[in-house]
C-alpha cells in the first residue's frame, strides 16, 4: 500500500501533467482532435465554444467590432460584419437593383419577396467568394446582410420610411419573413447568407433626434403595432441576426434594453442568433442618451443586455476588457456574445473547406445575371400602383403626340432610392416610354426642378440631339491613348465599384465631356458638378468646368465634401448654343466613382417651355416626386418641406405643384406619375388629372416598367402599402408614437388614397364568401372566396382579407389578416382560401397582452378595404371563448 505522502505527491504530479498537456495543446494548437472548432462534423455550439476558449479577452473584444481582425494563430480570417442589401446588394459595385423596399412592398407578392431575398443572398455569395479569392475582406463583401428594414412606416414624414415594407404589421411581417427565408437559403447545414431585420424596435423618426430620442410607448401599441413583424421574422422566418435601434424605449437605449433583447427576443421568442448595434448606437449611450458616462459602462450595459457586436464608429467595444477589469462586466458574458458570432460564421461555412459548402461554388457570374435582372423587372412591373384612371391609360394609339414633363422623367437619382447598388444598363423613365410607345411619338421638357433650392441633373434637351461626347484615359493625367469614346444623352453617371467604360481602370482614370449647352430661357444659371455615389474618404476627384466665354471653374474634393464644384451665376441666352468642356479625374484605392452635371435653372423658363410644348400634345405625362437626396437617413438638408432627411410637408414641393397647375390649365389631358419613396398629396392638380400612377423608386428597370404600364403591355397590379393622406392636419405630431389616428388601422379621416388601394386595366368581382358563423378561441378558421376577372384583359388581382371588431372602439378599426396575388385571364374565376390562426383573431389589451376575446367580427375579402370603392364581399362571425397568447 502506498503511503499518504507518496499518494499526495502522485496526485499532484498527475494534476500538473494534465495541466501542462492542456496548456500545451492550447498553445501549440496542432492536434486535430483538440481543435474541435476546425471539425466540420462537430456540433456548431461545441465548435464555437472551443474557438472562443482559445481567445484572449482582448481578442474577444476585437471580434465584437463590425470590422473584426484576423487571429492568425487560430487560422481565423478577418471579417467585416457590415454589408447592406435593402433592395439589392449596396455600395460595392454592380448588383441587381430592385425597386426601393416600399416599392417591393407595393407588389404584395410573397413569392417575389422570397425570390428577391434569394437573389441578394446569391449575389452576396458570388461577391464574397470572389473577394476571398482576391484576399479582399473589406466592408460590403461579407455574408451578414443588414436587411430587411421592418420598422412600421407610421408617419409619412419619416425620411427612412422608403426603406420599410409599409405601415401595416401583418403585411410587413409576412413579406419580411419571405425575404429573410430567401436570403438565408434552404441548405440543411449551411446558410446562404444571414439576414438582419432592423431596427429593433419602435423606430421611425424623427431623424435629427434619433441619437437621443426616447419613446415611452404604450404596451398596447408595442405589441399590437411595433413588435409583430419582428416576432414573425424571428419565430417564423428564423432570422439569424437582428439590429437594435438608436432610440431609447421606456428610458433604456434599445441596444441596452432588457425588455426588448431579453424578455422578448431571447426569452419569449427563443432567439439564438446574434445582435448587432446600429452604427454608433453604443456611443449614443454616452453622448446621445447620456444614460452612462463611459464606454466601459456602455459596453457593459449593451453586452449584458444581449448586443453581441457593435457597428462602432469610435471603437466603443474596445473598452470591453477594461469593463471586465473594472468589474462592470463578467468575461462569461463576453464569451456568450463571441460564441454567438463564431456560431454564425460556422453556419456560413467560413471555417470549413470550400468543397463541403455548396454555396462556396457560386461563381461571380451569378452577380447581376440575366435571371436576376428578370426578377428586378418583375418587381418593377408589379409594384406600380394605378391610383386613378379616367380612361387616359393605357395610352391609346390615337394619342400620336405624347409630352413627357417633369424632373423625375430623366433622373437616375429618382429611380434608385438609398442603400443601393450600382445599376448597369439602366433605362430612365423617358427611355422606357420612348421604347414602349415609339420615339417619334414622344417629346420631353424638364418643366421644373424637384425643389428650387437643390440642383438637379441638366436635362438632355440642353445638350441637343447630338448629345455629349465622352472620352476616357487610364491614369489621372489625360495621357496616353484614349481608351474609350461614347456619346451620352446627359451627364448622369454612377460608376461606384465599376469601370465607366470597357478597358478603363475604375480606380484611376481621366474623363472629358464636351458638347454645347442651349438653355430654354434667357437668365442666370448656376451649374454644379459632383459625385453623389462615392463611399470612401480616400477617394480623390478633380474637376474643371469650362463654358464658352466664362473663366474655368476648378475643384478638388474627397467624398462627403458636399458639392465640390459650383459656378457663379452665368448669364445665358435662350436658343444660343455655348460650347463647354468638363474634365474629371478620379483616384480611389478601392471603388469607382460617379459624375453628374447639375444645374439651378430659371424656374419660370422651364415651366413656360413645358407649357409651350403642351400646345402640340395629345397627352401630357408629368413625372413629379422626390429623390433620396431629399428624403432619407439623417441628412444635412434643411429647406422648406424637408429637414434632416424627414419631410415637414406631405404635399409636392411648390415648384412642382405650380408645374402641374400650369399643365392642367392648358386643358390637355394630364397623367401624373409619382416617383417617391413615401406618400404624397397631389392636391387640386391630382383631382383634375385624368390618371395617376405611383411608381416609387423603381430600381434598375423601373424606367422600362413605367413605359410598359403606360403603353398597356403590362397591366398595373400594385397596391398601396401605406395610406396617402390629404394633409398633415389630419395627423398627430410626428414625434408622437401613439397609434391614435395613424395608419389605416386607426385613421378616422378620409384619405386621398387608402392603404391596399390599386386599380387595374380590367375589373374583378368577388362572390361566395364561406366561413363558419361561429369561431372558437384558440382554434383557427378557414375563409373561402371566389374572385373573377370580369374584364377584357388579363390581370393580377390582390385579394385582401380584413377583420373588423364590432362595437370595440379601443381596438383597431380593421386589420389585414391575409392576402393573395392571383393572375386571371379574361373571364377566369379562381377559388381562394385563407387560413386564420388564433393570433390573427387576437388583439392587445391595455397591458399589451395578446388576447382572443369573445364578440362579433366583420370579415371582408376584396380588392382593397371595405368602403374604399374596391369590390369585395363581407360576412359577420362570432368568436366564443377567450385565450391568452404568448408574447
Amino acid at each position: 500500500m502506498t503511503s499518504t505522502p507518496q499518494s499526495a505527491f502522485t496526485l499532484r504530479s498527475i494534476r500538473t501533467r494534465r495541466f501542462w498537456l492542456a496548456g500545451a495543446a492550447c498553445l501549440i494548437g496542432t492536434s486535430a482532435v483538440a481543435q474541435v472548432y476546425k471539425d466540420p462534423t462537430a456540433p456548431v455550439e461545441k465548435r464555437a465554444e472551443d474557438l472562443v476558449a482559445r481567445m484572449t479577452l482582448e481578442e474577444k473584444a476585437r471580434q465584437m467590432q463590425n470590422s473584426a481582425p484576423a487571429i492568425p494563430r487560430l487560422d481565423l480570417p478577418a471579417y467585416d460584419w457590415w454589408n447592406e442589401g435593402l433592395h439589392g446588394l449596396a455600395r460595392a459595385g454592380e448588383a441587381t437593383v430592385f425597386p426601393q423596399a416600399i416599392g417591393m412592398a407595393a407588389t404584395w407578392d410573397k413569392d417575389l419577396l422570397k425570390a428577391e431575398g434569394r437573389v441578394i443572398g446569391t449575389e452576396a455569395r458570388a461577391r464574397y467568394n470572389q473577394a476571398q479569392r482576391e484576399g479582399n475582406v473589406d466592408r460590403y463583401f461579407g455574408l451578414t446582410i443588414w436587411s430587411p428594414n421592418i420598422n412600421i412606416f407610421r408617419d409619412p414624414r419619416w425620411g427612412r420610411g422608403q426603406e420599410t415594407l409599409g405601415e401595416d404589421p401583418y403585411l410587413t411581417g409576412v413579406l419580411g419573413a419571405e425575404f429573410i427565408k430567401g436570403m438565408q437559403g434552404d441548405d440543411p447545414k449551411y446558410l446562404l447568407a444571414v439576414a438582419t431585420p432592423k431596427h429593433f424596435a419602435v423606430h421611425s423618426g424623427p431623424e435629427p433626434l434619433r441619437h437621443e430620442f426616447n419613446v415611452d410607448v404604450a404596451p398596447r401599441d408595442l405589441t399590437e403595432t411595433y413588435l409583430p413583424a419582428f416576432r414573425r421574422a424571428i419565430v417564423d422566418a428564423k432570422a439569424q441576426s437582428l439590429m437594435c435601434a438608436y432610440n431609447a424605449i421606456n428610458g433604456a437605449p434599445a441596444c441596452g434594453s432588457t425588455l426588448l433583447l431579453k424578455d422578448y427576443l431571447r426569452g419569449a421568442w427563443g432567439f439564438q442568433g446574434f445582435v448587432t448595434s446600429d452604427c454608433g448606437a453604443i456611443d449614443d449611450f454616452v453622448n446621445g442618451h447620456k444614460t452612462v458616462k463611459t464606454y466601459e459602462q456602455a459596453s457593459a450595459v449593451s453586452v449584458k443586455a444581449g448586443t453581441d457586436t457593435g457597428c462602432n464608429f469610435r471603437d466603443e467595444y474596445l473598452a470591453i476588457p477594461n469593463a471586465v477589469r473594472q468589474g462592470l462586466l463578467a468575461e462569461r458574458d463576453v464569451d456568450t456574445a463571441v460564441k454567438r458570432l463564431m456560431a454564425a460564421r460556422i453556419r456560413l461555412g467560413m471555417l470549413d473547406p470550400a468543397d463541403r459548402v455548396a454555396y462556396a461554388s457560386i461563381p461571380y457570374s451569378e452577380n447581376h445575371s440575366q435571371a436576376h435582372r428578370e426578377v428586378a423587372l418583375r418587381a418593377a412591373r408589379e409594384g406600380i400602383v394605378l391610383l386613378k384612371n379616367d380612361g387616359a391609360l393605357p395610352i391609346a394609339a390615337t394619342a400620336r403626340r405624347i409630352l413627357v414633363v417633369g424632373p423625375a422623367a430623366a433622373s437616375r437619382e429618382a429611380l434608385n432610392g438609398n442603400y443601393k447598388g450600382t445599376p448597369v444598363g439602366q433605362p430612365l423613365p423617358l427611355d422606357g416610354i420612348e421604347t414602349a410607345l415609339g420615339k417619334e411619338r414622344v417629346s420631353f421638357a424638364q418643366g421644373a426642378p424637384f425643389t428650387e433650392q437643390v440642383a438637379l441633373t441638366v436635362p438632355r434637351t440642353v445638350f441637343g440631339p447630338q448629345g455629349v461626347t465622352a472620352r476616357f484615359w487610364n491614369g489621372t493625367g489625360f495621357a496616353g491613348p484614349v481608351v474609350a469614346t461614347r456619346i451620352e444623352k446627359e451627364i448622369d453617371n454612377d460608376w461606384n465599384g465599376i469601370a465607366p467604360a470597357p478597358g478603363v481602370d475604375r480606380t484611376a482614370f481621366s474623363a472629358e465631356y464636351a458638347g454645347t449647352l442651349t438653355v430654354p430661357a434667357t437668365g442666370d444659371y448656376v451649374f454644379e458638378v459632383g459625385d453623389r455615389r462615392c463611399d470612401w474618404s480616400e477617394d480623390q476627384q478633380t474637376y474643371v468646368l469650362s463654358i464658352e466665354g466664362e473663366p474655368d471653374v476648378r475643384a478638388t474634393s474627397k467624398c462627403f465634401a458636399g458639392v465640390p464644384l459650383k459656378t457663379p451665376a452665368i448669364r445665358m441666352e435662350a436658343g444660343k448654343p455655348r460650347a463647354f468642356r468638363l474634365a474629371f479625374t478620379h483616384h480611389s484605392p478601392r471603388l469607382g466613382a460617379g459624375l453628374t452635371l447639375t444645374w439651378k435653372p430659371q424656374v419660370e423658363g422651364l415651366r413656360q417651355e413645358a407649357v409651350r410644348a403642351a400646345a402640340d400634345a395629345d397627352l401630357i405625362v408629368a413625372f413629379v416626386g422626390l429623390t433620396a437626396g431629399l428624403e432619407g437617413e439623417e441628412m444635412p438638408i434643411k429647406i422648406p418641406g424637408f429637414a434632416s432627411g424627414d419631410r415637414t410637408s406631405i404635399a409636392l414641393p411648390p415648384v412642382q405643384q405650380r408645374l402641374l397647375d400650369a399643365l392642367v390649365a392648358t386643358g390637355k389631358p394630364v397623367a401624373i406619375v409619382g416617383v417617391t419613396g413615401s406618400a404624397v398629396s397631389f392636391g387640386e392638380a391630382g383631382d383634375k388629372a385624368k390618371a395617376i400612377l405611383q411608381a416609387w423608386y423603381g430600381g434598375e428597370l423601373g424606367g422600362q416598367a413605367i413605359g410598359e404600364v403606360l403603353a398597356g403591355t403590362v397591366n398595373p397590379s400594385g397596391r398601396l402599402p401605406v395610406t396617402f393622406y390629404r394633409s398633415l392636419d389630419d395627423l398627430p405630431p410626428f414625434a408622437e408614437y401613439g397609434m391614435r389616428n395613424r395608419t389605416y388601422r386607426y385613421f378616422t379621416g378620409k384619405p386621398e388614397y387608402a392603404f391596399g388601394h390599386g386599380l387595374s386595366y380590367t375589373r374583378f368581382g368577388y362572390a361566395g364568401l364561406a366561413v363558419r358563423p361561429t369561431l372558437s378561441a384558440g382554434k383557427g378558421a378557414s375563409v373561402g372566396v371566389t374572385v373573377k376577372n370580369e374584364g377584357a384583359v388579363a390581370g393580377d388581382e390582390v385579394a385582401q382579407l380584413y377583420i373588423q371588431p364590432v362595437g370595440r372602439p379601443e381596438l383597431p378599426i380593421r386589420s389585414l389578416k391575409g392576402f393573395e396575388r392571383v393572375k386571371l385571364a379574361p373571364g377566369e374565376a379562381r377559388q381562394l382560401t385563407f387560413s386564420l390562426s388564433p393570433r390573427d383573431l387576437a388583439f392587445a389589451d391595455d397591458k399589451g397582452v395578446m388576447r382572443v376575446t369573445p364578440g362579433r367580427y366583420r370579415l371582408w375579402v376584396g380588392g382593397g378595404q371595405e368602403g374604399s370603392g374596391a369590390p369585395g364581399v363581407a360576412a359577420e362571425v362570432r368568436v366564443t371563448g377567450s385565450q391568452v397568447l404568448p408574447k
